[in-house]
């Protein structure tokens, strides 16, 4: 990949732009580099505009592909016995200034696995692991009043889960799993890996 910056066209910015979640016209305008300086500044990166080694790095994209290590398990925060969908788990993220649903999956309460953000674009999931991982979120992880943390998880779920991280292990062999709540003073996923 080139290096872009204000004022570049073609396929590489096209392919900035589908990352960020914005409309991929090809052309590198002042939305384009205010998003990717937005991007860099939530990735630790220096937020300059400018698109080279470090950012296409971050956002997963070849030749810079991501290295995944790690698999991180959430949950949504949600009542138990309440079913939300994926957009309006992406216009929650949207409305706290990111660019996209921070998670890469999302397992419903009837065990449906649905795509969230791509594998090949960095979460935005877990402060200081997101480029290295991939997030995994289940609706639920909260009693009917929902502030109480509670493993919600359905029968469905649980089964949806386990499937899903085994074929993310062979695909990312030597990736461990982890919660949420071990980089993270919450609940978060509100069960424990024992219980995984």
């Amino acid at each position: 990949m080139q290096t872009l910056r204000l004022g570049s066209r073609g396929q590489d910015v096209r392919t900035l732009q589908s990352s960020l979640a914005l409309i991929a016209d090809g052309i590198f305008g002042p939305v384009t580099e205010e998003a990717v300086r937005t991007y860099q500044f939530s990735q630790g990166l220096e937020a300059d505009g400018i698109v080279g080694p470090k950012t296409w790095s971050a956002l997963g994209i070849a030749p810079y592909r991501r290295s995944i290590t790690k698999i991180i398990l959430h949950c949504t925060a949600t009542p138990e016995g309440q079913d939300f969908t994926v957009e309006q788990i992406r216009q929650w993220h949207l409305a706290q200034g990111f660019s996209d649903i921070g998670y890469h999956y999302v397992i419903s309460r009837d065990g449906t696995v649905h795509p969230g953000r791509p594998e090949s674009v960095v979460g935005a999931h877990c402060l200081g692991q997101n480029a290295c991982s991939i997030g995994i979120s289940y609706i639920g992880g909260c009693a009917t009043d929902g502030v109480t943390p509670k493993d919600t998880r359905t029968p469905a779920q649980k089964k949806s889960l386990h499937d899903l991280v085994a074929s993310l292990q062979l695909r990312y062999p030597g990736a461990t799993i982890h919660c949420h709540h071990e980089f993270a003073n919450k609940a978060c996923p509100s069960f424990k890996l024992c219980d995984f």
